[in-house]
């Protein structure tokens, strides 16, 4: 029984260890890209809401919608700063690079 303890509470620490670092994170990239308070990337709170196949999407934030990729949250290098998750999508190349 003392084992599944210490094993659950290493399980929780790490978890906490985590999630800390992810806003960390979060903080010292809106720190260093000019954003303050939240204003770097514009957010809209998105309400619950049922799919057609009868799956619910539960309420939850996103980017504000403006047509360019690179800013949403979910792109590298980007942060979100709700969940402190990193940016996985790739970013689109400018138009300059192209070419």
């Amino acid at each position: 029984m003392k084992a599944i303890y210490i094993k659950l509470s290493a399980a929780l620490l790490m978890t906490v260890c985590m999630a800390a670092a992810g806003i960390a994170e979060a903080r010292h990239y809106n720190r260093h890209h000019g954003c303050h308070s939240g204003s770097c990337m514009k957010h809209q709170k998105v309400k619950g809401y049922y799919r057609s196949n009868g799956v619910y999407v539960a309420p939850h934030y996103r980017s504000s919608k403006d047509g360019y990729h690179n800013n949403n949250w979910s792109v590298e290098g980007n942060v979100n700063p709700h969940t402190g998750r990193p940016g996985y999508k790739k970013r689109w190349k400018k138009r300059s690079e192209l070419h």
